[in-house]
């Protein structure tokens, strides 16, 4: 069955807010069988909610937004007017806003009492959050969800009211998705890879590309009345596709490494420290908000101006001098200085020029210098990552990450 979703909003028109109602519908009516085949977004304006609805042909169209608390309250009236009907009021609509005012010791006024006249072919659907009810439409072979547009009581009513019916309702296909995410490798080339994989894939079985820096997801995904048979399908074409690229850092659970990483150091009791220039912290602040990092993680020390690189991190000024910051012997002694600071384990460094500008180095804007003091051995290694500088800054991180894995990997 194909579905449609409309969002009433100016406010989302003009870019104030993000439009995540659609997301959120999108991915419930997929993961309930449904073919999303559109998502409209229009003003709050009778012409354009008329000219919506009049031109969606799906079997299910739901419609958010625009259900205020007053009495002349735009959306209904036009909704009423399209299905030719009229409002009429509702006493139990009523009485469940009264006893929701009642206990939040607020005042009920009659612009409340607006909330309670839907058009009398709507059906109620509850709204426990909210005074505006969701309503239930249908008309020559389509059903009409109309739902407010606040986010926790669309999902409210969505979740509690709409699927039980349409499941109630309708025969709906299982959609399996799996989504599988391959680290340090570009979209071209890794598409070049598993070229042949992807050609021998079922026909019922949907491949995307979904890339990030610094990774790519791919995800699989197909329909199907068996559910624990759609798995088993998909599971083995992840099984064939790993042996195309053993060399890669695959993951099936996460979609960053730094839970990985964080999983691996607490497990192996190794601890970590970092010396961070052009990733300006990141990796220290992202691996503490993880709980439990404190395990293992040491602490670090945000080098980015050369001073502190001298004055702190103790890098000799004459090797500066000679190789400017953006060097592999600058990272080497950052990365060697850290671990003996602070007593750890593995010491990791980071400098570069992420961009626009290329700052104490004539190294080129996008370039990254990696350094990983893993006990007695030392890994050093340049990367030209590009611009923009946020996509710069996100693939070192990702590629620091990476790193540290593949040296505890091989322990």
């Amino acid at each position: 069955m194909d579905a449609e979703i409309i969002n009433i909003g100016d406010e989302i028109l003009i870019g104030q807010i993000n439009n995540t109602n659609a997301q959120w519908l999108a991915h419930k009516l997929t993961d309930l069988g449904f073919d999303v085949d559109g998502i409209r977004v229009i003003g709050d304006n009778p012409k354009e909610i008329k000219d919506a609805l009049q031109k969606s042909k799906a079997e299910l169209v739901v419609v958010t937004g625009g259900l205020g608390p007053t009495l002349d309250d735009l959306t209904k009236k036009t909704i009423a007017e399209f299905f030719g009907d009229k409002l009429v009021f509702h006493p139990e609509i009523e009485e469940h806003i009264k006893e929701m005012f009642a206990k939040m010791n607020y005042p009920y006024t009659l612009n409340n009492k607006g909330q309670s006249y839907i058009p009398s072919k709507a059906g109620i659907l509850w709204n426990k959050y909210g005074t505006a009810p969701g309503m239930w439409i249908e008309n020559n072979g389509q059903i009409f969800i109309f739902l407010p547009g606040v986010p926790f009581e669309m999902k409210s009513i969505f979740t509690e009211e709409v699927i039980p019916r349409l499941k109630d309702r309708f025969k709906l296909p299982f959609h399996y998705r799996k989504t599988i995410t391959v680290f340090g490798i570009g979209e071209s080339l890794l598409a070049d890879k598993i070229k042949d994989w992807e050609k021998q894939l079922p026909n019922d079985i949907k491949l995307a590309y979904l890339p990030h820096p610094g990774r790519i997801r791919l995800r699989l995904s197909s329909r199907g009345f068996d559910l624990e048979q759609l798995k088993h399908k998909i599971s083995n074409e992840i099984k064939k596709l790993k042996t195309y690229i053993p060399d890669l850092k695959i993951s099936e659970t996460v979609e960053d490494l730094v839970y990985e990483l964080h999983k691996k150091l607490s497990e192996k009791s190794f601890n970590i420290a970092f010396a961070e220039s052009c990733t300006g912290g990141r990796l220290v602040s992202d691996l503490a908000q993880i709980p439990g990092a404190s395990k293992f993680l040491i602490g670090g020390i945000v080098a980015y101006n050369t001073s502190i690189k001298i004055n702190v991190l103790g890098v000799p000024k004459s090797i500066i001098d000679k190789y400017s910051v953006v060097h592999e012997k600058i990272a080497e002694a950052m990365a060697k200085n850290i671990k003996k600071m602070m007593n750890a384990d593995i010491g990791v460094a980071t400098t570069g020029n992420a961009g626009p500008t290329k700052g104490d180095s004539d190294a080129e804007v996008g370039t990254c210098i990696i350094a990983i003091q893993f006990f007695d051995d030392i890994y050093v290694q340049r990367f030209l990552f590009g611009q923009p500088r946020e996509k710069a800054i996100n693939r070192t991180v990702s590629k620091v990450y990476e790193l540290i894995l593949k040296k505890i990997d091989k322990i």
